[in-house]
């Protein structure tokens, strides 16, 4: 008569992440941390979809039919919510970086060049920051809530059932009229931004009418002017690639189109002040100064 076969203790019961089915039917566990390489590697995966999806944005720009209809609804809105807010924010800017430089000039003895000086500032860094986060706040956010409204909806997916690019059809228009905007507001920014930098240095400083304009035709150059518009039109790019992004990849529903245009504002700010600085150290490296 055989012994009866010892009877074994069952194992303790492995969680789901951390255990795979063996032989047997028995659960092993993994090696710890193997999913800790898939987290790291998120954001990079994140800056790879959105780098595509700014690729095929400029690919399909060029392809017909062109949404001129689209393009010139999405231009008008864009407009409306941010040509007022440009040029009331744009005053206070040049009022304040006249007003600081104008002190700064009188304590260096260089009164002169306070036109000059508070000018440049406006046109070349001011102004297109200005634009760009009015953009981003005012139409970027509507942007991502309207595409993120239509993902949950599964607007999108039925256009493409129906072979509808939805990039062709609603991003392309979307990215071209706050790049359009962004040119165009950036003149007028900067025109006010300077009529306000005059006002408050002549009158509350006591400046001079002529040192002013003097100091601004001496320092200032036309490549001024291409550097701001050019940074416009790639802050306007960001913009609406970034708020176009976000919304066609929305995270838990109805909530997660509330985060999604949180995040387009924050994640297009970051970008926006990283860009301005590469572009900036590029341009005072290949154009030199006026005068040098």
């Amino acid at each position: 008569m055989t012994a009866p076969m010892p009877v074994l203790p069952p194992e303790p019961p492995v969680s789901g992440a951390d255990g795979v089915e063996g032989a047997g039917g028995r659960k092993t566990r993994k090696a710890s941390g193997r999913k800790r390489p898939t987290r790291l590697l998120a954001p990079l995966r994140e800056t790879g979809k959105l780098f595509a999806l700014a690729a095929a944005v400029s690919r399909e720009m060029f392809r017909r039919p062109f949404q001129f209809r689209e393009f010139v609804e999405q231009f008008w809105f864009v407009a409306s919510v941010t040509i007022l807010p440009a040029a009331l924010v744009s005053i206070p800017f040049g009022a304040v970086i006249a007003l600081q430089v104008g002190s700064l000039t009188q304590q260096l003895g260089a009164q002169s060049f306070t036109g000059g000086a508070s000018v440049l500032a406006v046109i070349q860094q001011a102004s297109p920051i200005i634009v760009a986060l009015l953009i981003s706040g005012a139409a970027g956010s509507a942007i991502c809530a309207d595409l993120g409204s239509r993902k949950i909806r599964e607007e999108l997916d039925a256009m493409e059932v129906m072979g509808v690019s939805p990039i062709q059809r609603l991003v392309v228009p979307r990215v071209l009229a706050t790049m359009l905007v962004a040119v165009l507001l950036n003149g007028l920014v900067s025109v006010v931004g300077t009529l306000g930098g005059y006002f408050f240095n002549v009158i509350l400083q006591h400046g001079t009418p002529g040192a002013y304009l003097a100091s601004f035709s001496a320092l200032a150059q036309l490549p001024d002017l291409y550097i701001s518009e050019v940074k416009a039109l790639i802050f306007g790019f960001i913009a609406g690639i970034v708020a176009a992004y976000r919304g066609l990849n929305p995270r838990g529903g109805p909530k997660g189109v509330g985060d999604a245009v949180n995040q387009s504002v924050v994640i297009t700010f970051m970008l926006l002040f990283f860009v301005n600085t590469v572009l900036t150290t590029i341009y005072l490296q290949i154009v030199p100064a006026k005068g040098s």
